[in-house]
């Protein structure tokens, strides 16, 4: 079995809500059967940094850490806050590899 890399923009109160959010919404578009090659093959995930950073910044840092702690396809995904003006709900890119 193969991976291939995921990048998963979620939005929630807190980045284990985001998660949770963007693990089931991926189980619901691509089945629980396992290897979807998305976030639905995650069980947990890691700040990859503590910052808020625009899209084009955390596109960037993901890009240059997914060959690094993130690269292990059963390990956990990175996260990555997004800044934002909303006070409600913050957005966070969740990356890594998954299998598929």
């Amino acid at each position: 079995m193969g991976a291939t890399n995921f990048y998963e923009f979620s939005s929630g109160e807190t980045s284990t809500k985001a998660f949770n959010s963007a693990v089931k919404n991926a189980q619901y578009e691509h089945g629980h059967g396992g290897y979807t090659g998305t976030i639905a093959e995650k069980s947990s995930f890691t700040m990859a940094s503590e910052k808020s950073l625009t899209r084009e910044e955390a596109f960037s840092l993901a890009n240059s850490l997914m060959d690094t702690q993130y690269s292990n396809k059963w390990g956990p995904a990175g996260c990555i806050p997004i800044k934002s003006s909303s006070d409600i709900s913050t957005t966070y890119l969740f990356f890594g590899w998954a299998s598929e």
